[in-house]
C-alpha cells in the first residue's frame, strides 16, 4: 500500500471539519437572511466548542477545513481550534461555487484565500478541499502552481489516496484522461457528510434524515475499510452547526468509541497521513 501507516496503525481516520459559519449560507445558497445566519453562528458559537471538547477527550487532532470568510468573521472562535493544534487546510474565500467561477475569479478568490491564510494562521495551507466538492477545468492546474500537497473534494477512490488527472469528455470516442497530477487526492464522499442528510433548506435539502441510520452507513464505511483495505484513510466530513446539534454530537462520540475500539485506528490529520505516502 501506498501509506506507510505508523506501526501497529491499521487504519487511517479523518474527522475532517467544515467550519463554514455564514459563508456556506452566503455562499453556496445565497442566502443571507437572520434565520439562516444564525445557524451558522450556532456552529461557531456551539459546534466548535463541542467538537473541540469532544476531539480532545479522544486526544484527537484533526483537520479543519476553513473558508477565509469565516476567520474574519469569527476570530475568537478560529483562534480556539488554531491553539488547540488542529490543522487548518485551505476552503475556499466565501464558500464560492466553485464550478460556477471564470479562471480569473477562481484565480483572485485562491490568491485571497492564500494571503488571509497567512495572515490569520501564519502558514500557508498543505492542503484544500474545494466548497463546492467540484472542480472547474482549471481548478487542478491552480493547485499544482500554488504547492499545495493534498486536496479532498474528488471521488475517484473510497479509502485510498491517489493522483487525480484531467478528463477530456469525450462522447462517442470515449473520455481521455491526462497526466497524475503531483496533488494526492484524499476522497471523499456525500455517503460519509452529515450537511446533506441532516440538513434542512426548504426547496433545496429535505435534510432531518435518521442520525442513527447516518451514523451505522458511517461505521459500515469503517467496518469495510478495516477488514478490507489495511493501510487505507477513512475520511468523514462533519460541519459544526450540524454535527454541533445535542443528538449528533452524541451520536458522532459513540461512533468516534467504536472506532477506537479497535486497535490500530490512527485518527489524524490529513497532512500526517499524507506524509506516510510512498510512491
Amino acid at each position: 500500500m501506498p501509506l506507510n501507516l505508523p506501526a501497529g496503525k491499521t487504519l487511517a481516520v479523518s474527522i475532517g471539519a467544515d467550519f463554514d459559519a455564514h459563508s456556506v449560507w452566503m455562499g453556496t445558497f445565497g442566502l443571507s437572511s437572520p434565520s439562516y445566519l444564525s445557524r451558522g453562528e450556532f456552529g461557531a458559537e456551539v459546534g466548535v466548542p463541542r467538537l473541540l471538547d469532544l476531539f480532545e477527550r479522544y486526544s484527537i487532532t484533526t483537520t479543519w477545513c476553513t473558508p477565509a470568510h469565516t476567520m474574519l468573521t469569527f476570530p475568537e472562535r478560529f483562534g480556539s481550534i488554531v491553539e488547540r493544534g488542529h490543522e487548518i487546510a485551505a476552503h475556499g474565500c466565501w464558500h464560492e461555487p466553485v464550478p460556477k467561477l471564470d479562471a480569473d475569479e477562481e484565480r483572485r478568490l485562491m490568491e485571497q484565500t492564500l494571503r488571509l491564510h497567512e495572515k490569520h494562521v501564519g502558514k500557508k495551507p498543505r492542503g484544500y478541499r474545494s466548497p463546492a466538492w467540484d472542480f472547474t477545468e482549471t481548478t487542478l492546474g491552480l493547485l499544482e502552481e500554488f504547492g499545495f500537497e493534498w486536496d479532498s473534494s474528488l471521488m475517484g477512490r473510497d479509502f485510498e489516496p491517489y493522483r487525480p488527472r484531467p478528463v477530456t469528455v469525450g462522447w462517442e470516442d470515449g473520455s481521455s484522461f491526462g497526466e497524475p497530477s503531483s496533488v494526492l487526492e484524499f476522497p471523499v464522499s456525500w455517503y460519509l457528510d452529515d450537511f446533506p442528510d441532516q440538513e434542512y433548506i426548504p426547496g433545496a435539502n429535505p435534510g432531518l434524515g435518521s442520525s442513527e441510520a447516518m451514523f451505522k452507513r458511517f461505521q459500515d464505511h469503517f467496518d469495510y475499510a478495516y477488514k478490507n483495505v489495511p493501510g487505507g484513510v477513512l475520511c468523514i466530513t462533519v460541519h459544526p452547526q450540524t454535527i454541533g446539534r445535542a443528538h449528533m454530537i452524541m451520536g458522532l462520540e459513540r461512533l468516534i468509541d467504536y472506532m477506537a475500539s479497535f486497535p490500530g485506528t490512527w485518527f489524524a490529520p490529513i497532512s500526517d497521513i499524507y506524509d506516510t505516502w510512498s510512491e
